[in-house]
């Protein structure tokens, strides 16, 4: 039987604009992220994934605090601080991008909007990433201004996203491209509209400018879909692991750099023309070779959820032997009907089709490193 934990609500932790109307769609526990509220469960988690794979489901990601980073300096800054080209960033264009530290570490993945030629929005995975941007703007005395935006962010996502997205803000917004993004309103309600999400489906993310509105908004995006069944869910951990989405925090941290993480070699740019910060320790690193890797995994037996969330680190053991790693995620497929999850293992046993052994709370159980991601390798589905 999983123990049971109460979880008191402080003052200091932030409620997000939807946060009374997640409540009325029956939101039954919240965790933290980026010192604010996140709806953790509505409803059976399989449920909510055949909804999000069959319909439509709507999602409040306000913890998706987004830094803005504007003024003469502000593309120097924001290019010098990932190692993607932003050279090839055109306005209105969004990147999923890695903020690195000056050894090539993980300062934070998020996804970054491109607003004007001089104005960024960073959508931070959880973290104080904007402590560190600040730092660097300070340390170089460029000149730029960093906050805070006070926009809320929500995600409807699903094969009938479009259809709610085209009801709400017409067909530009509706056809959108993948990963680009546009400014829009509805009722009055100011909004950025970007065709991202963290699910591997069809979807788009709603970035609300004026956070009074939170209610108005929310009640606006349940009307549009109710033909089409949407229903506000968590997010997804199956699905973002069988897409091979990345949790900053538990899949990877600060001492790991992208070359580490499978699948994110490619986003280290270091042929690009302008300097960014860890750029001579990626190379090095890359030239030199890496000790271990995050990677995908099939854990045997039957549904993990029988053992409870996956709330800690299960060690990773060579069968029968010593210890080598540690599973980050895993979650039950649904549909591929098989536990998939993420694991830190050495570089010896990061070849899909190694045999290691996983130590579950209540024993072993037999994992297979698997290619990432597990689904839709050509991310087809999403650009659909």
């Amino acid at each position: 039987m999983p123990e049971t934990f109460t979880f008191y609500v402080q003052p200091w932790y932030r409620k997000s604009p939807y946060f009374e109307a997640t409540k009325r769609a029956g939101c039954r526990s919240w965790g933290l992220y980026n010192h604010m509220l996140l709806p953790t469960l509505y409803d059976d988690p399989v449920t909510e994934y055949w909804a999000l794979l069959r319909d439509v489901t709507m999602w409040d990601v306000s913890v998706e605090r987004c830094v803005e980073i504007s003024g003469p300096d502000a593309f120097e800054l924001t290019n010098l601080i990932t190692c993607r080209d932003l050279t090839t960033c055109d306005v209105g264009q969004c990147k999923y991008v890695l903020l690195t530290a000056s050894d090539g570490g993980i300062v934070n993945d998020p996804v970054l909007l491109r607003l004007a030629e001089d104005r960024f929005w960073l959508a931070l995975a959880d973290s104080d990433a904007m402590l560190y941007v600040a730092g660097v703007a300070a340390g170089r005395r460029m000149i730029v201004e960093i906050r805070e935006a006070d926009v809320a962010p929500m995600q409807v996502q699903g094969p009938k996203s479009k259809d709610v997205i085209g009801l709400l803000f017409g067909d530009r917004v509706r056809d959108l491209r993948y990963y680009w993004c546009t400014r829009t309103e509805v009722d009055g309600i100011p909004v950025v509209v970007s065709r991202t999400g963290w699910t591997g489906e069809v979807g788009y993310e709603i970035y609300l400018m004026d956070t009074a509105r939170g209610d108005d908004l929310w009640r606006r995006v349940e009307e549009a879909g109710r033909p089409h069944g949407i229903r506000a869910i968590a997010p997804s951990e199956a699905r973002r692991i069988e897409a091979g989405i990345f949790n900053y925090g538990s899949d990877m941290r600060i001492e790991d750099t992208p070359l580490h993480v499978s699948g994110l070699e490619r986003l280290v740019e270091t042929d690009q023309r302008h300097d960014f910060i860890g750029r001579d320790a990626l190379a090095r690193i890359a030239e030199e070779g890496v000790d271990r890797k995050l990677v995908g995994v099939e854990i045997g037996g039957g549904p993990m959820t029988d053992e409870g969330a996956l709330n800690d680190f299960w060690p990773v053991h060579e069968p029968g032997g010593d210890r080598l790693g540690r599973v980050t995620a895993g979650a039950w497929s649904p549909r591929l009907e098989k536990n998939v999850g993420f694991a830190w293992v050495p570089t010896s046993h990061a070849q899909a089709g190694t045999e290691l052994e996983v130590h579950s709370p209540v024993g072993p159980r037999q994992a297979t490193v698997h290619d990432l991601p597990f689904v839709d390798p050509g991310k087809d589905t999403p650009k659909s």
